[in-house]
């Protein structure tokens, strides 16, 4: 048995299906894995995300810390709770995790991937020790991630006064602390929503409370399908330590100009020689499911590969994110020994419920 969240119990109750993700006992649907998707995209859904990790950050040295750290430049957070999404590199400027951190004063609150805890904790403890700086991971939280169009009013509903006015006076990827909880608007959806972080035992009860209101809970499944319409990476899927955010549709996460960090030098050498493949989105209208690892081609050469794939429910064709070399000529993906055409498009995909994407 793996690692279990505070909501294990829940869970089980809801007659979850269980599944390892990262060493952790998760939550992949509840029955429906596309009926749980379209009540994210229509109405709203509460996800159990406490198997990420939370990373305390504090005192004096911390900026200057995470200027170096992050391809992303925290400079940018000048009001509080703002919230800065990036890549953390090695040396190699590749990716060594990708995250979201909150900036409060000299306070931040940093959420990485679960699958890369101990790779996480031990390099950015590592980079910490010549600044004045603590790096303190907070076990004893929990996660829930509130998310849909009628996300903020049926979770201002349940909460008290004070968590309320907090929650009114947040904007979009912002977060700010109200007592032991930390709220955020941000998420993994491309829907409006709320990131709640706070103690075991109220994650309990606030599950309850919105389980009362009729919040479906979301599994994995639909997380995943959700992410992947909103044109979001997956690390280990459409990123890892083998690729840079320069390939991996990550340019506008990094900082170049007056931003000394790791990874810098080997992205410079890169832009200079130039950038052999870019992580585009694909759709297929034609039937048959685009799934990772299938060989994409161009004019009858292989040109790359998908990363993700998946049937969209509210596109209602299949999606696919791919690393490519070249897409000028007929696009086809290999599916079963047959070539499919495909198409390059923008992303994201959808945003709001809606399609958001253009051919190219």
């Amino acid at each position: 048995m793996g690692s279990t969240t505070p909501l294990y119990k829940q869970h089980l109750e809801a007659g979850a299906k269980i599944v390892d993700f990262g060493g952790w006992d998760m939550p992949l649907h509840y029955g429906s894995q596309i009926g749980e998707h379209m009540k994210v995209r229509q109405d709203v859904g509460m996800f159990d995300v406490s198997h990420m990790t939370l990373v305390d950050i504090k005192g004096i040295g911390s900026r200057a810390m995470l200027v170096k750290l992050l391809a992303n430049d925290v400079r940018k957070l000048t009001g509080n709770g703002r919230a800065l999404y990036s890549a953390m590199l090695n040396e190699d400027g590749c990716i060594l995790d990708d995250l979201i951190v909150y900036g409060n004063g000299d306070d931040y609150l940093m959420v990485v991937n679960c699958g890369t805890r101990e790779k996480d904790l031990n390099w950015i403890s590592k980079q910490a020790e010549p600044f004045d700086c603590s790096v303190c991971e907070r076990t004893e939280f929990a996660i829930i991630a509130v998310q849909g169009p009628n996300s903020i009013p049926v979770v201002e509903d349940v909460v008290g006064d004070d968590v309320r006015a907090t929650m009114e006076n947040l904007k979009v990827f912002q977060g700010q602390y109200c007592g032991r909880w930390f709220l955020a608007r941000t998420g993994y959806t491309g829907e409006k929503g709320v990131e709640i972080v706070l103690p075991a035992d109220d994650a309990v009860k606030l599950w309850g409370d919105l389980s009362e209101k009729g919040v479906q809970p979301i599994g994995l499944g639909a997380r995943d399908t959700l992410r992947l319409e909103a044109g979001m990476n997956l690390y280990g899927s459409d990123m890892d330590e083998s690729v840079t955010p320069l390939s991996s549709n990550m340019e506008t996460t990094v900082v170049m100009n007056d931003h000394e960090f790791i990874g810098k030098a080997a992205l410079q050498e890169q832009l200079q020689s130039g950038i052999d493949e870019r992580l585009v989105g694909l759709i297929m209208t034609s039937r048959g499911v685009l799934r990772a690892h299938y060989p994409v081609y161009c004019d009858g050469q292989k040109v790359g590969e998908t990363t993700s794939g998946a049937f969209s429910p509210t596109l209602q064709h299949s999606i696919a994110l791919a690393r490519v070399s070249e897409t000028q000529g007929e696009l086809t993906v290999a599916i079963r020994g047959k070539q499919l055409v495909v198409q390059e498009v923008t992303l994201p995909f959808v945003r709001n419920g809606r399609q958001v994407y253009k051919t190219q």
